[in-house]
C-alpha cells in the first residue's frame, strides 16, 4: 500500500480547511484531501454572510447576549466571547486575501441582519458569500507550492497508534484514504491531522446541504473513540425552496431580515402567534411555526412574501436568489416564495475547544464537523463562517507551536486488509439503505420529536447499521458505501443524543417533555464509545 507523509493532514477544503491549509504552509509541507473538488463544500453554499462586531455602534457584548439568547443555555460564554472578539481580525485577514464584501456608497459595510440578531452586523458579498470567500480562499491555496491538494480523495478511518497497539498514549497518525477515481486504498501520515470535514445534512430527506455533507468526520472521530456532544440540536432552515425540481435550495434568512414576512396559504401572517419577533424569531422557532402551521392547515408548505419591495432592489441585493427563483417562474417582487423548513447545520459534533484541540492527541478540528460550545441548543444566524474562520486560525496556531517543539519519527500505518471483499454486484442496497437511513430520520427524529418515533428510527437505524457493516466487509470500498455507512452512525448518534435530552431546549423539541428542565444547570448530551463505534459493531 502507498502511504504518503507530510508534516499536516487536512481532511476538507471548506472555509475552516482552506484557513488552515494557508497558515500552516509557512511551517512545513501541507496534504489537503478532499473528497470532491477543491473548495466543494457547505461553506460554499453560504449565502446569508458573517455575523461580525465591524459597526463602531455595535459591541462585542451585544453579539455574545444574542448569541447566547440564541444557543438557549447551552453557550459556553467565554468560548462565545472569544470568538466573537476574535472576528474582526479574521475579516482583515479575509480582505488582504482578496474577498470584498458589500458596501454603500460612503464606503461603510452594507451590514445585513437575521433572525435572533439585535443589530445589523453581518457582512456579505452580495448573497453568495460563502462562495466569494471559497473562491478568494482556493485561489491562493493553488498558488502555495507547500500545500498538496488530493482532490476527489475520501477518508476512511483515522490511524491510532492505539488501534495500532501501541502501549504509549494513544493519538493520531493519519488515515486510510479512498482515492475515488482509481479505487486504490493509501495512508496518509502526518504527526498533526485536522478535521475541517463540515457536517451532516444529507442524513435527512430534505436539507439545504450539498450531496458532500455526510457526516464523515464526525462517524470517524467516534468510531476513534472521541467524544460526540449534542447532536440532538439539528437546526433545521425555515426557507427551503419548495419545488419539485429543486429540493435542496437556500432562501436566505437575509430575505426576512430586509423585511420578508412568512405567510400562510391564505395569505395570513403567522409567526407572532409564536414569537413576538415573527418571522425574524430565531430558527428553532421559526421552524417549528411552520411545522405547526403546515400541519394545523394540511399545506404543503407556507410562503415568503417579500413583495413590499421593488424588484430593483431585490435584484441588487439578492442577484443569485432572485436569478434561481426566477428559473421556475417565481418572480420575487410579484410573487410569494413557497419554503419549507429543511435540515441545514449541526450544532453538535466532535468535541472539541476553541483552538482546536481534541481529547486524541495529533487531531484537531474546526468548523461545523465540531461542538466548541459556541453555538449550543441554536446557532444564532450567521455565526457559523465566523466559528470556521476563527477556531480554524486558532487550530493552526496550536499546531505550529506543538509541531516546531516536538520530533515525529513516522510510523508505520499497516496496509489496508481486503480480506475476501469481491467488487459489489448489489449497488442497489447502497442506494435502497441510502434512502431508508435519510426517511427514517425526517419521519421520526424531524423537528418535533416523541419518545416512541425515537425508539422506531433506533431499532431501524441500528438493523440498517448491521446491513451496511456486512456490505462494507464483504465487497471493494466505494464512496458510496464510506457515505453511507457514516450517514447511518451520525443517524444513531441524533438519536442517541436526543434520548438523553429529557426536555425540550433549542433545537430539540420533544412532545414527551415540551418544557425545558430549570432544575439545574442545562447540560450537553454526550456519548463516549469504546473504539470501534460501539454497540459492537466494530468499524
Amino acid at each position: 500500500m502507498k502511504t504518503i507523509e507530510a508534516d499536516f493532514l487536512i481532511l476538507g477544503s471548506g472555509i475552516a480547511g482552506l484557513t488552515a491549509a494557508l497558515h500552516l504552509c509557512r511551517h512545513g509541507r501541507v496534504f489537503l484531501m478532499t473528497k470532491r473538488a477543491t473548495g466543494e463544500s457547505n461553506s460554499d453554499w453560504a449565502q446569508g454572510g458573517i455575523a461580525c462586531v465591524v459597526d463602531p455602534e455595535d459591541t462585542f457584548d451585544q453579539h455574545v447576549q444574542d448569541t447566547l439568547g440564541a444557543g438557549a443555555g447551552l453557550c459556553k460564554e467565554d468560548v462565545v466571547r472569544a470568538i466573537v472578539e476574535s472576528g474582526p481580525e479574521r475579516i482583515s485577514e479575509l480582505e488582504q486575501w482578496g474577498v470584498e464584501f458589500e458596501r454603500n456608497g460612503d464606503g461603510r459595510y452594507d451590514l445585513g441582519t437575521e433572525g435572533g440578531h439585535s443589530r445589523r452586523r453581518v457582512l456579505h458579498a452580495g448573497d453568495i458569500t460563502g462562495h466569494a470567500v471559497i473562491t478568494s480562499l482556493v485561489e491562493r491555496v493553488h498558488r502555495e507550492p507547500n500545500i498538496e491538494i488530493h482532490p476527489n480523495a475520501m477518508a476512511l478511518d483515522l490511524v491510532t497508534t492505539g488501534w495500532l497497539g501501541s502501549d504509549a498514549e494513544s493519538r493520531c497518525i493519519g488515515a486510510y484514504m479512498l482515492d475515488n477515481d482509481t479505487g486504490e486504498i493509501f495512508g496518509a501520515c502526518a504527526p498533526n491531522t485536522l478535521l475541517a470535514t463540515g457536517g451532516a445534512g444529507k442524513v435527512y430527506l430534505y436539507t439545504t446541504n450539498p450531496d458532500i455533507a455526510t457526516g464523515d468526520g464526525i462517524a470517524m472521530a467516534w468510531r476513534a473513540g472521541l467524544p460526540i456532544v449534542n447532536m440532538e440540536c439539528v437546526q433545521f432552515h425555515p426557507t427551503c425552496l419548495f419545488h419539485p425540481e429543486n429540493k435542496s435550495f437556500l432562501i436566505s434568512e437575509a430575505v426576512r431580515g430586509e423585511g420578508a414576512v412568512l405567510v400562510n396559504e391564505a395569505g395570513e401572517a403567522f409567526t407572532e402567534r409564536h414569537d413576538p419577533r415573527g418571522s425574524l424569531a430565531p430558527r428553532d422557532i421559526v421552524a417549528r411555526a411552520i411545522d405547526d402551521e403546515i400541519k394545523r392547515r394540511g399545506d404543503a408548505c407556507v410562503y415568503l412574501d417579500i413583495t413590499s419591495k421593488s424588484r430593483a432592489f431585490l435584484q441588487k441585493r439578492f442577484p443569485n436568489i432572485y436569478a434561481e427563483c426566477m428559473k421556475y417562474g417565481i418572480d420575487m417582487a410579484t410573487d410569494r416564495i413557497p419554503v419549507v423548513p429543511a435540515a441545514h447545520y449541526f450544532c453538535g459534533g466532535v468535541e472539541a475547544d476553541v483552538m482546536g484541540r481534541t481529547a486524541l492527541p495529533g487531531l484537531y478540528a474546526a468548523g461545523e464537523v465540531t461542538c466548541t460550545g459556541l453555538h449550543g441548543a441554536n446557532r444564532l444566524a450567521s455565526n457559523s463562517l465566523l466559528e470556521a474562520m476563527v477556531c480554524s486560525y486558532n487550530a493552526a496556531q496550536q499546531i505550529i507551536s506543538r509541531h516546531e517543539n516536538n520530533g515525529w519519527t513516522p510510523p508505520d500505518i499497516p496496509d489496508w486488509q481486503y480480506g475476501d471483499a469481491v467488487t459489489s454486484d448489489e449497488a442497489v442496497v447502497v442506494e435502497h439503505n441510502w434512502n431508508e437511513v435519510r426517511t427514517c430520520m425526517w419521519d421520526y427524529v424531524g423537528i418535533v420529536r416523541t419518545n416512541k418515533r425515537l425508539e422506531r428510527a433506533l431499532s431501524r437505524i441500528h438493523n440498517l447499521r448491521r446491513e451496511i457493516r456486512q456490505y462494507y466487509l464483504d465487497y471493494y470500498v466505494t464512496s458510496d458505501v464510506l457515505e453511507l455507512r457514516n450517514l447511518a452512525d451520525v443517524a444513531e448518534l441524533v438519536i442517541r443524543c436526543a434520548f438523553l435530552r429529557t426536555e425540550s431546549r433549542g433545537l430539540h423539541y420533544t412532545l414527551n417533555y415540551p418544557d425545558p428542565d430549570d432544575s439545574g444547570e442545562p447540560r450537553d448530551t454526550r456519548i463516549i464509545d469504546v473504539p470501534g463505534g460501539g454497540l459492537g459493531l466494530g468499524v
